[in-house]
């Protein structure tokens, strides 16, 4: 194989109805994104939920053929065994923001034990964690509050009746104790920084290697659109974010992080089509060397 891909899902490779944008404006109606362009990845409670375009589809379900894939997502395990995206079964996929390996699709307990004594390494505990929560947040403007794989918090708000400058004031008491908090549209994470995508990639990155599957030299690529991204981006050898979502509201730029021309489900195609780039220059490159 020629990279390793670690893609994050909602909003970056897979769109619901409010997310995608669909043909709202003239380049997303050029891109010839209509109705019967959509597949459905997602079914929750007897509705679809979230989708893909039938040209993703096709590029994803190419792209597994000679780059390892790896959906990277901040889902509970049980969320991303929901979708049922292009391309699977998948040898790997970190769910949980990192929290959870899967192997197969089964969680991998000694990652989940390492993750546990890296959350317990002079940080606060996801118990202290979530009874200050409790105490600053209001069921006037907090719509759910969950926890997730008994890793972390996350809060679903209305973002109007939200205080002002609550996620700020909230993740400067958190930075101070070993975590952070970010808001990606109506949810409100709160993160240990033990628990991240960018430690998972590389751990799935070195067990690739060392099974033979992928070269020392083999690059990882990678695509997300939020703040919790934003580690895994800028590890990566190359990386991509959409034109929309946490990150461009931050106006969130590094060196080797491109940015999609176009946004909502669009952007999705976009980013596969850099992708496939990539891999493509990456298997002529390795051509024109074994012909030396």
């Amino acid at each position: 194989m020629t990279a390793l891909i670690a893609t994050d899902l909602d909003r970056t490779m897979i769109y619901s109805r409010g997310a995608m944008e669909l043909a709202v404006t003239e380049s997303d109606v050029a891109a010839g994104i209509a109705e019967e362009d959509l597949l459905c990845v997602e079914v929750y409670d007897g509705k679809p939920l979230s989708y893909v375009t039938s040209d993703a589809d096709a590029m994803l379900r190419r792209l597994t053929e000679t780059a390892v894939v790896v959906p990277t997502t901040t889902r509970t395990v049980a969320q991303f065994q929901r979708i049922e995206l292009p391309g699977a079964p998948w040898r790997y996929a970190i769910t949980t923001n990192g929290g959870n390996i899967l192997v197969d699709g089964v969680p991998d307990e000694q990652w989940r034990a390492d993750v546990a004594s890296a959350m317990a390494d002079g940080a606060a505990s996801l118990s202290e964690i979530v009874d200050e929560l409790a105490r600053r947040v209001e069921d006037s403007w907090v719509r759910s509050s969950r926890i997730a794989d008994e890793l972390f918090s996350y809060l679903v708000v209305d973002v109007e009746t939200m205080p002002s400058g609550f996620v700020e004031d909230w993740n400067e008491w958190c930075e101070r104790r070993g975590w952070g908090a970010s808001r990606q549209g109506r949810k409100i994470y709160t993160m240990p920084n033990a628990v991240c995508k960018s430690r998972a990639v590389a751990e799935v990155r070195s067990r690739l290697v060392d099974d033979g599957v992928l070269t020392p030299e083999a690059p990882v690529l990678a695509a997300g659109d939020g703040a919790l991204d934003a580690a895994m981006l800028s590890a990566a050898d190359a990386a991509i974010r959409p034109r929309h979502g946490e990150l461009e509201a931050l106006d969130w730029q590094r060196p080797g992080v491109a940015v999609t021309g176009s946004s909502g489900i669009a952007a999705g195609e976009e980013i596969l089509r850099w992708f496939s780039k990539h891999v493509e220059r990456g298997t002529d490159t390795q051509a024109g060397a074994s012909s030396l």
